[in-house]
């Protein structure tokens, strides 16, 4: 039997009703950047709300490795900071499991450094495109080989950095956040200027440590270097990718309503709700506040009538990580649904597009790929069937939360990976009620 074959399924039986108030994992975006930040800085960093998942834990053991020593009571970290002069080489390859934002974010902190690195991955996260980090990164004067545009990543040490002037080809926190961790170590001016709107955590994180950063418009961000950060005391909200999941769940069965507790609400990560809005659905805004650099609130749903819409262009960018559970509110919406703008699901954890259209025809819905998108025709009910989740966490508990739509069960292949960033995802989901049952394969 396979690696794959063992991987447990879900089995996702028809629901009528979710309800209560609930909670998400604290975001998976801030953690990363929080322990990578915390661990180069001056002082102590306490990070409460961390996600234990899989990709943020693979980071915390990298750093480990590079000898940031870090405390874990249980209930919070203490990053002690080396400084940007403290971190040390690593014995053998760090190997950042299936995290991408762990692998790109440590290669432009790691590419300043007086020693050498190598950063690789699972399977699947060697196959996706690494280039898009290793050519700026170049451009600012570091040495980085890729296999084949791809992880493994070779860092040569040594190299003095410089600022550059750099746009983006896509809208990449991603490759904006590596390029100004490694603009931290560069002589000059780091300017990086979008194409379009991405997460803002690092700015946001890097001017609470005291960083020369200045934002010159919505899309361009400059950074003066060398600087040396403070440590700060971060407290991680809720994990609004997390919590899309459920909002969605709500939109399809809670009657009585369902309150999600302190999700993040960056204005950079939102675009979901304005999408619902748009599609009918019922989403408030409760006892926003704002903790550290970042707003939070409580998130209120009610079961709404959907009805089809158009997503793209800024909608897109705004909401890329959610558009898996999007796929499935468009498929229990009434009307047709077309979805563009988004090539770059193409390059996640799993072709997102052909696997969500793949997974949706499983379940008789009438969808069709497009270059950039899809196309998605309503149900007024969906059947059951299996999946294939290609091991991407986000399509795997987007089909789960179908089953609250579906005449009959539905079974999710290869969903081990949800601990990446959701580990309490069946039973979260339960306590609000769906019928979820974690199992092992059976071929």
């Amino acid at each position: 039997m396979s690696d794959s074959d063992r991987q447990p399924a879900i089995v996702a039986r028809p629901a009528a009703r979710v309800a209560g108030v609930v909670r998400v994992p604290g975001d998976k975006s801030i953690s990363h950047r929080a322990l990578l930040l915390g661990a180069v800085a001056t002082g102590d960093t306490t990070l409460s709300g961390f996600l234990r998942g899989e990709d943020c834990l693979a980071t915390l053991a990298a750093l480990r490795a590079l000898g940031v020593a870090v405390d874990d009571d249980g209930e919070r970290l203490t990053i002690h900071g080396v400084g940007s002069a403290g971190l040390a080489a690593a014995s053998q390859p760090l190997d950042m499991g299936n995290s991408g934002t762990g692998l790109r974010l440590l290669a432009g902190l790691l590419a300043p450094q007086p020693f050498d690195s190598v950063l690789t991955g699972d399977a699947s996260l060697r196959r996706r495109p690494m280039e898009r980090i290793a050519e700026p990164l170049r451009a600012m004067g570091a040495e980085i080989a890729t296999s084949g545009g791809c992880a493994p990543l070779t860092i040569k040490g040594g190299h003095t950095l410089h600022g550059l002037d750099y746009e983006l080809p896509v809208p990449s926190a991603q490759i904006k956040s590596a390029l100004l961790l490694a603009g931290l170590w560069a002589e000059g001016t780091t300017t990086i200027r979008s194409p379009g709107p991405s997460r803002d955590h690092t700015e946001r994180m890097l001017v609470t440590m005291g960083a020369a950063l200045e934002r010159t418009s919505d899309r361009t961000v400059r950074l003066t270097g060398p600087t040396q950060l403070s440590a700060v005391d971060v407290d991680v909200p809720g994990d609004f990718s997390s919590a899309a999941f459920l909002i969605v769940a709500g939109l399809l069965a809670a009657d009585q309503g369902l309150v999600i507790e302190r999700v993040g609400i960056n204005p950079t990560r939102t675009g979901l709700l304005d999408v619902l809005r748009a599609m009918g659905g019922h989403v408030e805004l409760r006892g926003t506040d704002v903790v550290g650099a970042e707003p939070v609130a409580d998130i209120y749903v009610k079961r709404s009538d959907l009805t089809a819409t158009e997503i793209g262009g800024e909608a897109v960018a705004l909401s890329i990580d959610e558009l898996p559970i999007l796929f499935i509110a468009a498929a229990c919406a009434q009307g047709r649904t077309q979805i563009s703008g988004a090539a770059e699901l193409r390059h996640k954890e799993s072709d997102r597009i052909a696997t969500m259209v793949a997974g949706l025809r499983a379940l008789g819905v009438q969808a069709q790929e497009r270059p950039d998108g899809a196309v998605i025709d309503g149900s007024a009910a969906l059947s059951g069937g299996v999946v294939e989740s290609h091991g991407d966490h986000r399509v795997a508990m987007a089909f789960a939360i179908a089953s609250l739509f579906a005449r009959d069960d539905i079974v999710i292949h290869e969903t081990a990976e949800i601990a990446t960033s959701f580990p309490d995802f069946v039973r979260t989901t339960r306590q609000i009620g769906l019928s979820l049952e974690s199992t092992e394969q059976a071929h």
